[in-house]
């Protein structure tokens, strides 16, 4: 595809982090009822990979939020487009997002979450780019830290095209 600058992380290198993210997550909740919450669209993804690598029941739910629109760059308003189906009062919830830049989306959603009485509100993102961080927020299970640059691929998009794509590719902004 025209549009790609090149390959940045390739699939198999993805499917190891989701193994070893999967196990450390089994082991800290096993025991525990845990609902995962995917960040539509882009997490999509990432949450089906992960949660065949969980080995304790899940429930899984998911959020639609907006802070990108179709610009390369996140606004820092959030929108909730479609909010959660059920109750995580007295529950532990891991919120499973595709890439963490700024932190004002996921910032914003896990105080959102937290106000409704949660037992432990935590955070899984297959991407961290932390050169382009605006708040402070913790990343309790952290995939693959990359630097400055759109991605694409892997659930990650321009415009709404190439989440399907199985690499993690740089976009091309000429292309």
């Amino acid at each position: 595809m025209s549009s790609i600058k090149s390959v940045l992380i390739d699939k198999e290198t993805i499917q190891n982090m989701v193994r070893s993210l999967g196990e450390r997550i089994t082991g800290d909740y096993k025991g525990k009822e845990l609902i995962m919450v995917g960040v539509l669209k882009g997490g999509f993804v990432f949450l089906a990979d992960l949660i065949r690598e969980i080995k304790i029941p899940v429930i899984v739910e998911f959020m639609s939020v907006s802070s990108y629109g179709s610009s390369t760059k996140s606004s820092g308003v959030v929108k909730i487009i479609k909010d959660l189906d059920v109750d995580i009062a007295g529950k532990h919830v891991l919120i499973v997002e595709d890439i963490i830049d700024t932190g004002l989306t996921l910032k914003y959603l896990k105080e959102l979450l937290m106000a409704r009485g949660p037992l432990s509100v935590k955070i899984c993102s297959a991407l961290d780019k932390p050169s382009r961080r605006k708040v402070d927020i913790a990343v309790d299970y952290k995939g693959i830290e990359i630097p400055d640059e759109f991605v694409i691929g892997y659930g990650l998009d321009y415009g709404e095209r190439y989440r399907n794509l199985p690499d993690v590719c740089i976009l091309d902004p000429e292309g």
